[in-house]
């Protein structure tokens, strides 16, 4: 694998900054390495040098400058992961929804950072096996993410062995994939709730539905504190007064913006938005 030298490092991660404020630091030069190097090969470049060297020019390319981002911004994922924060919403969340919108019988969640579409999934199964009363609701299940690439996997809905069993407990395996050769395939009638749109956090949002409930977890530790407080004071006003936001557990609302209220459920915090 080619080293990656200051000089290039700070240039990419100076790139990586201008198209999509996130913002990696120096000791991550193994990310750039182990990210792009692939990448490199895979579009027909001998080595990463000549990756950056193609970013470098002074019209590069705008596909490589995608995939660059799309590689770097990909972040890990897997069904149900951390536990805590879907236990809270079967325990507390979602019912505490059902009750506050029973005369409109609407319920709106978005994933913000969906990945290839398991989180999205996790909160479609939990409402399935524990609410049926939301059978005759209208459900909006929404997940975005920056990278075209992922999203097109999540709509598959199209998992690997390997990629089912990392959270995902057995009897919701049986009871919502199918078997397609070697992968496991989401049931239709569960992603029938779920819709993936591209969308970059830290540009321009587009018009978007009022939620009761937003994951947005172990995205915001990549962004400086200004990108943070821009995004979260945007949550912050598609959220429904009473609604929720949910983040990673090295993530927090305080002491970067206002307008939230943390509240215990178990072990997981939800931020509330106050009436």
């Amino acid at each position: 694998m080619t080293t990656v030298s200051t000089d290039d490092f700070t240039f990419v991660a100076d790139f990586l900054r201008q198209r999509s404020a996130i913002s990696i630091g120096p000791g991550k030069e193994y990310l750039v390495e182990s990210r792009l190097t692939p990448l490199a090969r895979d579009i027909g470049l001998a080595d990463l040098n000549a990756l950056i060297g193609e970013l470098r020019r002074p019209f590069p390319d705008p596909s490589i400058r995608d995939r660059v981002v799309e590689a770097m911004t990909t972040n890990e994922t897997s069904f149900f992961r951390d536990q805590h924060p879907f236990e809270a919403m079967r325990t507390t969340l979602v019912p505490q929804v059902i009750e506050r919108n029973a005369g409109v019988r609407r319920l709106n969640i978005w994933s913000a950072a969906s990945s290839t579409g398991q989180e999205l999934y996790s909160i479609a199964m939990l409402l399935d096996s524990n609410f049926p009363e939301l059978q005759n609701w209208d459900v909006t299940l929404m997940g975005t993410d920056l990278s075209t690439d992922v999203l097109a996997r999540a709509r598959e809905g199209r998992f690997s062995a390997l990629e089912v069993n990392r959270g995902l407990p057995a009897p919701m395996m049986v009871r919502y994939f199918e078997r397609a050769g070697a992968e496991y395939v989401v049931d239709a009638n569960l992603r029938r709730w779920c819709t993936f749109k591209q969308m970059n956090l830290a540009e321009a949002w587009p018009v978007l539905p009022i939620f009761d409930i937003v994951f947005c977890r172990n995205v915001l530790i990549y962004f400086e504190i200004p990108v943070r407080q821009q995004i979260l004071d945007k949550v912050r006003r598609t959220l429904t007064p009473g609604g929720h936001l949910l983040l990673g557990a090295a993530e927090t609302t305080l002491g970067v913006v206002d307008g939230y209220s943390p509240v215990r459920i178990g072990n997981t915090v939800a931020y509330r938005v106050e009436a």
